[in-house]
């Protein structure tokens, strides 16, 4: 199982990035999936996820109304929308999947990584 990201660039604040998460070696319709981020000196951070079974979705406060996960299971990909980026939305930003039904923020829920994709929001 490979998760690979991408999308990640250099944008000025108020812009918009969608990330790209696809996933190799098995079908990702029956994994739940997530976003999580680390900046520098930071340790990694939950933002988005969604559930396998009944596609809930949760989201960290900080990203609420601005950030939105997505799933296309033909294409095996999972998708950030992030509108309105800020400066401290900088960071490199991992995808994540697990076989279990869960939208937890917690990074031992989630079992596999994809390597990450850098996002940087400056003017």
């Amino acid at each position: 199982v490979q998760l690979q990201a991408s999308g990640g660039g250099l944008v000025q604040p108020g812009e918009s990035l969608r990330l790209s998460c696809t996933k190799s070696g098995g079908a990702i319709s029956r994994n739940s999936v997530a976003w999580f981020r680390q900046s520098p000196g930071k340790e990694r951070g939950f933002v988005a996820a969604m559930r396998w079974v009944n596609s809930i979705a949760n989201y960290a406060d900080s990203v609420k109304g601005r950030f939105t996960i997505s799933r296309d299971n033909a294409k095996n990909t999972i998708y950030l929308q992030m509108d309105n980026l800020k400066p401290e939305d900088t960071a490199v930003y991992y995808c994540a999947t697990s076989i279990q039904s869960t939208t937890s923020p917690r990074i031992i829920s989630w079992s596999s990584w994809g390597q990450g994709t850098q996002v940087t929001v400056s003017s």
